[in-house]
């Protein structure tokens, strides 16, 4: 059995995981009057919300602006690092791709928690690693 090609490049992907994490470090809302720890008050501080993330927009610009197949592949990878078949299911969960994408691939997957780990985890499975990128391109 042949390996399945990608359509997206790694260096495309590695942008994204690293941007990705990036949007999930947000700073922590500050509560100045509290003396308790989290355990103590259940953990009620939130992520401070910012209004307009300048990552989230930077991903979506970006994901927005890669082809159909490029886009598809985006997902299914994410889709295979996150267990939901191996490299011989690729086809499949490429085909899955194809007939579930709405236009919102972007949001789709920043909605994924741990997208960035899936990502790097499904180009693993390609043999390729974010080590063999220029990460001063990233």
């Amino acid at each position: 059995m042949t390996e399945p090609a990608l359509s997206i490049s790694s260096e495309s992907v590695c942008f994204l995981i690293v941007k990705a994490r990036g949007f999930d470090v947000q700073d922590v809302e500050a509560d100045e009057d509290s003396s308790s720890n989290p355990a103590d008050d259940r953990a009620i501080d939130v992520l401070e919300d910012h209004g307009v993330d300048p990552t989230a927009q930077e991903i979506a610009a970006f994901v927005e602006a890669l082809s159909e197949d490029e886009q598809v592949d985006l997902v299914a990878l994410m889709r295979l690092g996150r267990g939901d078949g191996t490299l011989a299911d690729w086809d499949d969960l490429r085909n899955e791709a194809y007939l579930q994408r709405d236009g919102k691939t972007a949001s789709y997957l920043m909605g994924e928690p741990m997208v960035a780990d899936y990502l790097e985890e499904g180009l693993s499975q390609f043999g390729l690693t974010c080590e063999d990128v220029e990460m001063d391109r990233l």
